[in-house]
Formats: structure tokens, C-alpha cells, sequence
């Protein structure tokens, strides 16, 4: 089944409670969390997050972009989130394992998230415990980005990496997708899109995420 996870960071942060009611024959909403330092940009954080837990029973699907994760995984899951993904660049190895297992300890599904430039390898030693691995298809920072059709290579070894060693393991891909690009996704073998501007730019957004999932 693919699943489509409208990115918040694209939604009219005015009226954001009501921007979730309009995608909400989504699977995920995605949130996505900016330092300034791992990436070259700023977003939101712990108290927007609650505000939008407050609003919806929608699975939070949250992508911290942020240097040593570790540092705030339990209060993320405390603020609300279901999915809590860290990136493998994002720190040392023990210590993204250590925010894996935080993450599980606090009863929510741990993700990692490779940059572009990031080898599919990377995740293997970490594959096992993971709920979801998150293939970025720009690189991190920005919305709105085109998107990178020569990481469909990476999310098929990545693919069969999860069906030979945690078949359960979901595979998300995040940035650029449109209905174009989401069948090169789901071709390569990615089950999770993260769409932001072409879902909240688009005048339907019920039927834009059922033109990603290939549905009429």
C-alpha cells in the first residue's frame, strides 16, 4: 500500500489547523524540524509541534534535520510525534543508535534519513531496528526543490536491503515528488511519499494524494 505524508512545511503556517482538514484522507502528516546548523535553514519545533498534535489524531511523521538528534528525541515524543527520524550524518554512530533506541523506549517508530549524497550502505548496520529509512531526492534544507531521479538507485538497494533484513521496515521518499515522480518512486520501491508543494498548491488535495497513490 503507498502512503502519502503532505509535508507541513508547505502549508499556510496562518491557518495551519485548517490546512491539516484539507489533506486529511492522508496517511502521514510530515513535519519537518530545521537548526540552522545541519542544514542551512530554520523551522519550527517542540511548541508547534503540540499545537498540531492538539489539532489532529493524524500519524506525525517528524524529520529532525538537526545536528546530534539524540539531544531532543524524548521530547519530541513527548510533544506528539508517532515517527521520529534522525539523519546518519547527523552524529557519530553510537549516538544515533542511542536516539534510535530512545525514540523505540518512548513507544514511537524510529526512522533514519540519508542526504543525496549519502551511500545506501550507510543504514545497513543500523537496518534491523529501524521502522523507516527516508531516501531524500533534493538535498535537505528547503522546499520546493527539483527533484533527484538519480537516487532511484538508492532507494532500490535500499529496498532490497529492508525485504532481505526487516521486511516490516517502511521506505519513505522525500523531496520533489508530484504525480510524475512518484511513479518513479514507487517503481524503485518506496511505499511512503512526502509531497509539500504539490499537495497544498494543488486545488484539490484530496485528489492530488490520490493522483500519488496512482488512484483515480
Amino acid at each position: 500500500m503507498i502512503k502519502i505524508a503532505p509535508s507541513l512545511l508547505s502549508a499556510d503556517f496562518s491557518r495551519l489547523a485548517d490546512d491539516i482538514k484539507t489533506v486529511k484522507t492522508a496517511d502521514y502528516l510530515h513535519f519537518d524540524v530545521m537548526d540552522g546548523l545541519f542544514v542551512p535553514n530554520i523551522s519550527v519545533g517542540i511548541p508547534v509541534l503540540k499545537s498540531i498534535r492538539s489539532c489532529t489524531d493524524a500519524v506525525l511523521d517528524v524529520h529532525l534535520m538537526i545536528e546530534r538528534p539524540v539531544r531532543y528525541i524524548k521530547a519530541f515524543a513527548d510533544a506528539g510525534a508517532d515517527i521520529i527520524v534522525s539523519h546518519v550524518e547527523a552524529d557519530q554512530p553510537q549516538n544515533i543508535i542511542e536516539a534510535i533506541e530512545t525514540a523505540k523506549n518512548c513507544g514511537k517508530k524510529a526512522g533514519l534519513a540519508l542526504k543525496p549524497k549519502t551511500p545506501a550502505e550507510v543504514v545497513l548496520p543500523y537496518i534491523r531496528q529501524l521502522d523507516m529509512v527516508v531516501v531524500m531526492t533534493v538535498e535537505p534544507g528547503f522546499g520546493g526543490q527539483s527533484f533527484m531521479a538519480d537516487q532511484m538507485y538508492k532507494v532500490a538497494a535500499v529496498r532490497k536491503m529492508i525485504d532481505k533484513m526487516n521486511p516490516g521496515c517502511e521506505l519513505e521518499v522525500d523531496g520533489g515528488v508530484n504525480p510524475e515522480t512518484a511513479k518513479l518512486c514507487i517503481n524503485a520501491g518506496a511505499n511512503v511519499l512526502v509531497a509539500g508543494s504539490d499537495v497544498f498548491r494543488a486545488a484539490d488535495r484530496a485528489a492530488r494524494i490520490r493522483e500519488l497513490k496512482g488512484e483515480r
